[in-house]
């Protein structure tokens, strides 16, 4: 009997060209997202048009990588190996969905402090994704 602990596949993302940047950033261990130069507000997924005021004055913009848990759900039914997703919102001020890591089989509270990580998808792509803060 194997006491190893299976480990989730990541499937490749399915990447539209505006997304394109996005990736190639992570792939090299950048996070990203669209700022509204028009109205001053960020947002994802990124796209050329802003949701809010609907210019097409966007551009890419770097982040730290720090935010919070705004929601998290773990999945364990239906599912291989269970993991949580979540919205993260990050200091930056847009909110993303995302897988966590770090925090085991359980939920980390709302609010709980998180930073980008990047984790190999099928294909060898590049995700992000978040753990602890404190995690280095």
């Amino acid at each position: 009997m194997s006491t190893e602990t299976p480990v989730r596949k990541i499937p490749a993302p399915l990447v539209n060209p505006e997304a394109q940047p996005f990736f190639d950033a992570a792939a090299e261990g950048r996070l990203v997202y669209k700022h509204c130069d028009a109205c001053g507000r960020a947002h994802h997924p990124p796209r050329g048009i802003c949701p809010h005021c609907h210019s097409d004055r966007t551009a890419w913009k770097s982040s730290a990588g720090l935010g919070s848990v705004y929601s998290a759900s773990l999945l364990r039914k239906g599912v291989p190996v269970p993991y949580c997703v979540a919205y993260v919102t990050l200091d930056e001020g847009v909110t993303l969905m995302s897988d966590l890591s770090g925090f085991g089989d359980s939920t980390p509270p709302v609010g709980t402090r998180v930073k980008v990580c990047f984790v190999e998808a099928d294909g060898g792509v590049r995700v992000p994704m978040f753990g602890p803060a404190e995690a280095s």
